[in-house]
């Protein structure tokens, strides 16, 4: 049986072989060819185009035929004829010149009869041979390999898009076709269709949606141009990659120095975080230690890390709370005269800091904690508002204003060394207070305390200043 995917047909006998004709002797009178006497060949063959398909018939039962289509005749071009049943060789009789004569003869009344029956048949296989070599002329066997699935096949497709619509092979926009679609189709052409896949890719922390045409991890690395020498892979090499896709994480291998200690290491790593990196290198974080990136960070290649060797604690501190001034207008106090009522007092708090070293370099304490301890009071002062009186009967032609020349040098705010007199006039706080004042008299306004010192001076004269007193009277 052939290997064509058209219809073949063997033979089961051999050809018959031809049976040879009567040698040829011309005739002594006029040594003629007698046309009548030889083979009739089909329209258009040649006497030994003849003589090589009978040769070839007769080895039909040796040499098999290996491919013969369907739309191939399997009956000889000519008509056999049949050996004597009794004989397997004849001894062909001497004809004589007489029976030449006689068959010449005979055939010369029927001249155009074989001639007129095979034209029609030779007409028709004529045609047929021409039709089956254009037929075997189109045919093209090819090899088609469709995503790692080989298979050979026949076909009369003109180029390569042809053919796969023939197979029902559907493209899509990441597939690959070599050679491309409308490329013309040959004989013995190989045609490749690689279906694309999508590759949900993590390549050294970052992700990445690609589309390969290989089917396993390693081809899909390989065409990406990953570099995978001692790279962690989360699949096998050899796995297969499905039309589905497949997620991968691939985390090639990376320099990274690790500082530590006074002492730096490089280390060749291929981890996931910081972290990792800096345990391949030996190094242990106790306590507080850290680093000088987050631990959870993807290391790069070419990093350098710092470890912090921290080491702290806490401590206490107590701060005042400063208390606030309220000042409430009083009607009953003359206007410019200011009286505390309520001395104010702080507040106290507790605060916590934190205390760090960091590779033995003390740091700014960092607040973490605050406790009040006391809220602090309000200071209360009354402020005057009420109008002062503009004289006293009986005191305003005096000389005021060399009085308090005299006792404070004629300064409002002025005490004495003891502090218990202050003030122009050099009050003391119960005369003071006696005379309507509020507060301290240093406090009060000028013009209030002569307005005070001239309600004394009617109430006991010159005698509260007995050194200057006279002064009134110049």
């Amino acid at each position: 049986m052939s290997n064509s995917p058209f219809e073949t047909y063997g033979t089961d006998q051999p050809y018959e072989t031809l049976e040879a004709f009567e040698p040829y002797e011309p005739s002594p009178a006029h040594g003629e060819f007698d046309v009548h006497s030889a083979p009739t060949l089909p329209y258009g063959a040649t006497y030994a185009a003849y003589a090589a398909r009978a040769a070839y018939d007769a080895q039909g039962d040796t040499r098999g035929d290996t491919y013969r289509p369907a739309y191939e005749t399997t009956e000889p071009l000519l008509p056999r004829q049949s050996a004597p049943e009794d004989s397997e060789t004849v001894a062909r009789p001497r004809v004589d010149r007489r029976a030449a004569r006689r068959r010449r003869g005979r055939y010369a009344d029927r001249p155009d009869v074989s001639v007129r029956r095979l034209l029609p048949r030779a007409l028709v296989v004529a045609f047929l041979a021409g039709g089956t070599t254009a037929f075997v002329a189109e045919d093209k066997a090819v090899d088609l390999n469709v995503d790692g699935e080989p298979r050979r096949l026949h076909t009369f497709a003109d180029d390569v898009g042809e053919l796969l619509a023939e197979e029902g092979v559907e493209l899509g926009a990441h597939d690959v076709v070599e050679p491309a679609p409308g490329t013309e189709l040959g004989d013995d052409d190989e045609i490749a269709v690689h279906y694309g896949r999508p590759l949900r890719l993590t390549l050294d922390g970052r992700r990445h949606q690609v589309w390969t045409t290989a089917r396993t991890v390693e081809g899909a690395l390989r065409e990406l141009g990953v570099r995978a020498e001692g790279a962690y892979l989360s699949a096998a090499r050899s796995q297969r990659i499905g039309r589905t896709g497949l997620a991968l994480d691939v985390r090639t291998e990376r320099s990274v120095t690790v500082m530590a200690d006074g002492r730096a290491r490089t280390v060749r790593t291929n981890a996931a975080t910081v972290g990792e990196a800096v345990a391949q290198a030996g190094i242990t974080l106790r306590g507080q230690d850290t680093t000088s990136v987050p631990q959870h960070s993807f290391p790069r290649d070419g990093q350098t890390v710092t470890v912090l060797r921290i080491t702290g604690g806490r401590e206490t501190r107590e701060e005042e709370i400063p208390f606030e001034v309220r000042r409430i207008e009083d009607p009953t106090v003359f206007k410019g005269t200011e009286v505390v009522e309520r001395a104010g007092q702080p507040g106290l708090r507790r605060i916590t800091y934190a205390l760090r070293t960091v590779n033995g370099v003390r740091q700014k304490p960092r607040r973490i904690m605050t406790e009040l301890v006391r809220e602090p009071t309000a200071r209360i002062v009354k402020v005057g508002t009420r109008p002062l009186p503009s004289s006293v009967r009986g005191a305003d032609h005096l000389d005021w204003q060399g009085l308090a020349a005299c006792e404070s040098g004629g300064r409002p705010d002025a005490v004495d060394p003891s502090g218990t007199y202050g003030g122009l006039y050099q009050f003391d706080t119960g005369t003071w207070h006696s005379l309507g004042g509020t507060g301290r008299p240093q406090d009060a306004p000028a013009a209030e305390q002569t307005y005070r010192a001239k309600k004394l001076y009617i109430r006991r004269g010159a005698g509260p200043w007995p050194h200057c007193g006279a002064r009134l009277h110049h």
